[in-house]
């Protein structure tokens, strides 16, 4: 017997008292309505409605009923109100992928707009390269991430993509940071610094690929995944990083410009399992372009290369 139906049907026959405006109210006919509540009884083995008089009155155990029955359908309605919100990716835990490299900002902001779209939900951060997650997200030990394409994977779906461009970083000092903008021929004979091929595979192919064909062979390819490394060999001399604007700023000593013709882009999106996808991975992947594309900081404008990057003070007073 569906229970919790039957109770439904006897609680608006309770309220209303009067097995028209009941039936009325339920949107059904009488005679089912009866069949119902005289089911209930049976199964209950009590009389829940006096109907010797001309008004139906609730008797001891009807009464008693009520309030329990009211109790057990609120718990259903709560009940399902909390697995819908399970579908549709507002409560559980969310397990998502980041680059290590993801700006402090960056990651406050999705954070805010993830805990903003679904309070309920846990949201599991892990700082992994493009290949650990490709790797996870097959192993099903990730629901979705943020990955630097191309991607060669199977299985996998694409959120909308944000694209970025990609300059080069060199040392302020250096005379090729004095143009707005390098040409990649430009850079020969110095070396490439770069996170190692496993972090990115289908990105570091690209890279030197274009590089190649724009006439810049690097003469060495230093892998390096922590930015401190990465401006330290920047600062040693003979050697660029191919990056967008953002890392710039972590280190004053370094410059950005931009290459000409723009070769490089760099394309971010969420990627998540095309089968048994998590319900948030959407909202996380529209998230995440949304985020990506407004804390994207334009190009630093040139500098002048007589400039210094800080005040210089004179003692002008004279002992």
């Amino acid at each position: 017997m569906d229970l919790l139906r039957h109770l439904r049907h006897f609680v608006v026959v309770a309220r209303e008292l009067h097995f028209g405006r009941a039936a009325e109210a339920l949107g059904m006919a009488q005679p089912p309505l009866s069949q119902s509540i005289q089911r209930l009884e049976r199964e209950l083995a009590v009389e829940l409605f006096d109907r010797s008089r001309r008004q139906v009155r609730l008797t001891t155990a009807g009464q008693l009923l009520l309030g329990e029955a009211e109790e057990l359908l609120a718990g259903e309605r709560r009940v399902r109100h909390l697995m819908r919100q399970v579908r549709e990716g507002a409560l559980g835990v969310f397990r998502a992928g980041v680059p290590p490299e993801t700006p402090a900002v960056t990651l406050r902001a999705l954070l805010d707009r993830l805990a903003a779209a679904a309070p309920g939900l846990d949201v599991d951060l892990h700082e992994l390269t493009t290949g650990e997650q490709v790797r996870m997200l097959a192993e099903g030990r990730l629901d979705a991430g943020l990955l630097h394409h191309p991607v060669q994977a199977d299985g996998l779906r694409f959120g909308p993509p944000v694209d970025v461009p990609v300059g080069v970083l060199l040392p302020r000092a250096s005379p090729l940071a004095r143009p707005r903008e390098v040409a990649l021929a430009d850079l020969a004979g110095l070396d490439l610094v770069g996170p190692p091929r496993p972090t990115a595979p289908g990105w570091y192919d690209h890279v030197l690929d274009v590089c190649r064909r724009q006439g810049f062979t690097p003469r060495r390819v230093r892998p390096a995944r922590n930015p401190e490394f990465i401006f330290g060999l920047l600062l040693a001399g003979g050697a660029v990083a191919l990056e967008p604007a953002a890392s710039a700023r972590l280190q004053p000593r370094i410059a950005w410009r931009p290459l000409v013709g723009a070769p490089l882009v760099k394309r971010t999106s969420a990627a998540w399992p095309d089968r048994s996808a998590h319900p948030a991975a959407v909202m996380f992947a529209q998230l995440a372009a949304e985020v990506l594309a407004a804390e994207e900081p334009p190009p630093p404008a040139p500098v002048v290369p007589s400039a210094r990057p800080w005040p210089v003070l004179f003692d002008t007073t004279h002992h």
